[in-house]
């Protein structure tokens, strides 16, 4: 048997040629390979350091106490994400420079081709972005303000004494770091630290990891944010958001905020039940329609247990949305609660049960009408008077009584919408019933559980509308102990992000 080579297979192997490559030859026979990007937001192909991008034309300097890093960007990948910079590299607002390129042709002498055109002309193809072409550079540093109460903010500088002017050539890259040891000596390395105490995290590597985040976000590159511990990444994620509040960056990195938190799925539920007005600022910041969503059902819920780390600290929009759903829950609470004191119980004969046609079931409707006033009515204020405020009235001060605190009536509902012996339990009933000596028998007793049984389960349905929950977390058929409702629900028009 004679084999005969495929023409196709020759034709597709690739030729390699000697001679140098040209942006369009480059952009047409090769093909470059670069490293999968992850946007889970996790540790996962995560790269340890920012890329250094030759093609860049803004420089960003990034100065915490002693440690300093460089950023080489592009104007417009900045602009597109940021408003500030959007606004501070204009024509009005830009202190930008030309370059040694754009200097040579305005001099008369024609640009030459070098090892960052050709650089470029990869990025064109591997990346999303443009290089610009129109020769100007721009500068900036972070600038700490003169107090300790100042916020440190970029400045605009001028590009002059950086690393585009001057004499100083093409840019050059920070400097690599090593790479950590591997094998033997690596695991050896790993085994001698597992006791060691991790020193507090420090301030300065906050600041510099914060904008190194920001920037990975800018170019789609994954943020270094914790993937195991909630708490950590609860506080990096906040720092992080609100850095790009500054910069009018939200629109881009809130989404990938939310992806990386909603990846904890029942802890992060867990963390918004505990915290959630902190939750609802950080999920308003993210523009978060599910944390959003979750942290609001808490805080109407409690409210206003919540209004002290609310009020000055937060949009009015959102105050105002709060306020709405609070109302309305008000409002069905109203209507639940009349509903309840018109239950009754009716004879044989369809009557309405009253002391004259049935003594023992109008007991039971009575003893039930009592149970929920008591308990859906604030306390009153106290009559009697205080000694402990003698002393101060003789000194000619005086002091107004505080006021009752509000009375949060969601765990009386969930009773209510539990039945059975959740309340008005079989002892209580008995010792009721034996107020009445002449009506205590057994029979009597029966007949009058019973009875209330009816009245428990015409409660049970009465208060339906409130038993519903929206939270994601698994509250269970108990309501998960929470001792206020969940049924607050944020239809699309109320995120008060999408005006």
């Amino acid at each position: 048997m004679v084999s005969h080579l495929d023409e196709r297979s020759t034709l597709s192997l690739p030729i390699r040629r000697n001679t140098a490559r040209s942006i369009i030859s480059t952009s047409s026979t090769t093909r470059r390979h670069r490293h999968t990007r992850s946007h889970t937001g996790g540790s996962t192909n995560t790269q340890s350091v920012f890329p250094w991008f030759s093609s860049g034309n803004v420089e960003i300097v990034i100065t915490s106490g002693r440690k300093e890093q460089s950023y080489l960007l592009h104007k417009l990948i900045l602009s597109q994400c940021s408003g500030f910079f959007d606004a501070s590299t204009s024509e009005g607002w830009s202190r930008a420079q030309p370059t040694q390129s754009t200097q040579q042709q305005q001099h008369g002498g024609l640009p030459m081709i070098g090892e960052d055109e050709v650089a470029d002309a990869s990025f064109l193809q591997n990346g999303s972005t443009t290089p610009s072409r129109d020769g100007r550079r721009w500068k900036y540093e972070l600038d700490w303000g003169t107090s300790e109460q100042d916020i440190p903010m970029l400045v605009q500088k001028d590009p002059a004494a950086s690393l585009f002017g001057g004499d100083h050539g093409a840019p050059q890259p920070p400097p690599v770091r090593n790479k950590p040891q591997s094998g033997f000596f690596r695991t050896m390395t790993n085994l001698s630290s597992v006791n060691v105490q991790q020193a507090p995290p420090d301030p300065a590597d906050e600041v510099i990891r914060d904008y190194d985040n920001l920037f990975r976000i800018f170019y789609n590159y994954p943020p270094s944010l914790d993937a195991v511990h909630i708490a950590t990444a609860y506080v990096e994620c906040k720092r992080l958001l609100q850095l790009a509040d500054m910069y009018d960056a939200l629109e881009v990195v809130g989404p990938r905020i939310d992806h990386h938190l909603l990846r904890f799925q029942g802890r992060l539920w867990k963390q918004i039940a505990k915290y959630p007005p902190s939750y609802l600022k950080l999920g308003y910041l993210a523009r978060s329609r599910v944390i959003f969503s979750e942290a609001m059902v808490h805080v109407v819920g409690q409210w206003p247990a919540g209004a002290n780390q609310l009020r000055g600290q937060i949009d009015n929009a959102v105050m105002e949305l709060i306020e709405d759903k609070v109302d309305e829950l008000d409002e069905t609470k109203s209507r639940v609660e009349a509903k309840l004191f018109r239950l009754t119980l009716t004879t044989s004969r369809g009557e309405r049960v009253t002391p004259h046609n049935s003594m023992l079931d109008w007991l039971a409707v009575s003893l039930f009408r009592q149970w929920i006033a008591e308990n859906t009515t604030p306390l009153p204020a106290p009559i009697l008077k205080d000694r402990s405020r003698g002393s101060s009235r003789g000194n000619g001060a005086t002091q107004n009584p505080l006021p009752a605190p509000p009375m949060n009536t969601g765990r009386i509902y969930r009773l209510l919408g539990t039945a059975g012996q959740a309340y008005l339990p079989h002892d209580e009933v008995k010792k009721f019933l034996k107020l009445r000596p002449e009506d205590y028998n057994r029979e009597s007793l029966k007949r009058f559980e019973r009875r209330m049984d009816e009245v428990k389960n015409l409660a049970k349905d009465a208060v339906k509308p409130l038993m519903r929950s929206f939270l994601e977390l698994d509250l269970g058929r108990d309501g998960g102990g929470l001792p206020y409702l969940t049924c607050t629900r944020l239809e699309d028009a109320d995120f008060p992000w999408d005006d």
